[in-house]
């Protein structure tokens, strides 16, 4: 499954602390792994189920929103160098891949391959499961508070700079599609 995670998440290799790295796929192997799910489900459900009609797929939102918090740590980079916020990229990666794994909990299946709110799903969104996952695999409480505040659960919260790359990056997604 390892191999499988690396394969759908190919960003986990820019993540430079290998501790760091090998718990975030272990959260991955394991949320894939609760309700079964197969690469190629992960690569054809919707990333949200609160719009109708989505076209964008969840690993490609995943994997989007990484890159898109990628970049523009590096705009901010090339912008104001030394004066910029300090932002730590391992964090950023983490959390921007971890951000909806716990919608692997909060999603499940019918057999003809239909993506439905489950009843767990009903009760905990996926900041909370997220956080759960990472706190149970021993991440950092940095890359957690990304889990925990990237969505509306986040709000009136402060925001650690990580966070606020990648809360805005996920909203970019996610108004884009409605």
């Amino acid at each position: 499954m390892r191999e499988e995670v690396l394969k759908l998440l190919p960003e986990i290799e820019e993540i430079k602390d290998t501790d760091l790295k090998e718990k975030v796929i272990s959260c991955w192997v394991e949320a894939m792994e609760y309700r079964n799910w197969k690469m190629e489900e992960l690569k054809n459900i919707p990333f949200t189920l609160l719009a109708e009609g989505v076209q964008i797929y969840f690993i490609e939102h995943v994997r989007t929103c990484c890159k898109m918090g990628i970049a523009c740590d590096n705009v901010l980079d090339n912008a104001y160098g030394e004066r910029k916020t300090p932002v730590n990229r391992d964090f950023l990666i983490a959390g921007s891949l971890l951000a909806d794994v716990g919608k692997l909990f909060e999603f499940d299946k019918k057999p003809d391959g239909t993506v439905f709110k489950s009843e767990y799903g009903k009760h905990i969104r996926h900041p909370f499961s997220g956080v759960g996952l990472a706190f149970k695999h021993g991440l950092p409480s940095e890359v957690m508070h990304v889990i925990a505040v990237h969505s509306k659960e986040g709000a009136g919260e402060k925001r650690s700079p990580e966070c606020i790359i990648f809360h805005h990056v996920d909203f970019i997604d996610f108004e884009l599609i409605k």
